[in-house]
């Protein structure tokens, strides 16, 4: 089992604290087997079984009608004299499962975890009703520094990063990558249908696959470049499959409610403030992108570099916009409780017109914040007048 230690420290941090732990993500990103982790490090410091409660909504054998039969499932089971940790996964399977979720969170002797694949568990009724008593764990699929940790340290990291683009970063591509590559696009398809049927289609009341397969690979295929839904639209019509803004809209919500999708503000660096126009989107997973674009896939290196450094800044901790400083553009400003970040990332910079033009934008800011240039240049680190070069891997893996 790869060890993830940042979310798990998360939940060691909250552990017995008076608020209900929420782990949010993608399907199949990890949030079981976190829990399993967490679980270990329960039983090893003094936990007994009998406090630890487990039940996996996406068991078939396991089905409750509604809140209630779920709610008592559990209070039967619950040892009077200690704590109990119970452990809901894809809780949003029981109707209004949030009632049961706050009868068991006001009880003193229950310290409560669930996990969800959806956004809207915390945008609805949920969030009103435990609106302050709640901490949200947001997961993503393995960082390339969780996936080195599966390999020898004397590996190549380079062909391992390229591996880690083309194969993507669930943990299961991972474990059968090492058996059969060949087999990692079946356990692609199978995850996109499930999120595509479950998490999307039914929840949504969608019933065209089509258009909705069409809407995502437009995405997938521009990661990284501002999109409008009437450029989707548009497109969509010129390809005999005629679609409102309204539907485009529509379904680029429930992608972004699946963590299918994550969407990045512009944001004017001058101003210092939000714009509202000039979106940019990146995918949750690389290897879902090559699984669903087949050999387009490939082709837009760069974009491809700006998707794994936009979702390690998300996994930093960092706010994450696309900057406007006049007419020029910065790939990522992230931002955090000690400031701003800025990022440029490109492919190559070693000749002396793409190190300008990528350069150019950094210079401008007219602020002292950190401003980085990441590449796959294997040169050695380099500073430009307080803007550091620096090579992707040894960024992804830096302590």
């Amino acid at each position: 089992m790869i060890q993830r230690p940042e979310y798990l420290n998360q939940l060691i941090k909250f552990k017995d604290k008076n608020l209900i732990k929420i782990v949010t993500g993608i399907r199949r990103c990890g949030k079981s087997t976190l829990f399993k982790l967490f679980v270990d490090y329960l039983k090893n410091n003094g936990i007994s079984e009998n406090q630890i409660i487990q039940i996996n909504l996406e068991n078939p054998e396991i089905q409750f009608d509604d809140y209630l039969e779920l709610y008592n499932y559990i209070k039967n089971k619950l040892n009077k004299d200690k704590m109990n940790y119970v452990f809901i996964d894809e809780v949003q399977n029981v109707k209004e499962f949030q009632k049961a979720v706050d009868g068991l969170f006001i009880k003193e002797n229950v310290d409560i975890y669930i996990t969800g694949s959806n956004a809207y568990l915390l945008s609805g009724e949920l969030a009103t009703l435990l609106s302050g008593r709640y901490i949200e764990v947001k997961m993503l699929p393995l960082s390339f520094k969780e996936y080195m940790s599966a390999f020898n340290e004397n590996s190549d990291k380079q062909e391992n990063l390229l591996q880690y683009l083309k194969y993507g970063s669930f943990p299961q591509t991972l474990e059968l990558f090492k058996v059969d590559p060949d087999m990692v696009n079946s356990y692609l398809d199978g995850v996109f249908s499930t999120v595509v049927y479950k998490d999307i289609m039914a929840r949504n009341n969608v019933s065209n696959k089509l258009i909705l397969e069409s809407i995502i690979k437009y995405i997938f295929d521009n990661i990284g470049s501002p999109i409008t839904t009437k450029k989707i639209s548009d497109t969509l019509t010129s390809m005999n499959r005629a679609t409102s803004n309204h539907t485009v809209e529509n379904y680029i919500a429930a992608f972004l409610d699946a963590f299918l999708l994550y969407k990045i503000d512009r944001f004017d660096i001058k101003g210092k403030n939000v714009l509202a126009s000039g979106y940019k989107y990146y995918c949750v997973d690389t290897g879902f992108r090559n699984y669903l674009l087949g050999k387009k896939a490939g082709q837009d290196m760069g974009h491809i570099l700006e998707n794994i450094v936009y979702l390690e800044l998300l996994r930093r901790g960092y706010k994450v916009y696309t900057g406007k400083i006049d007419e020029l553009e910065i790939d990522f400003v992230a931002e955090n409780k000690n400031g701003l970040v800025y990022y440029q990332v490109a492919l190559t910079a070693r000749e002396e017109e793409t190190l300008n033009r990528e350069l150019r934008p950094l210079k401008k800011t007219g602020d002292f914040y950190p401003k980085y240039l990441i590449t796959m240049d294997r040169d050695l680190e380099t500073d430009y007048s307080g803007i550091t070069k620096i090579n992707l891997i040894d960024w992804l893996l830096e302590k």
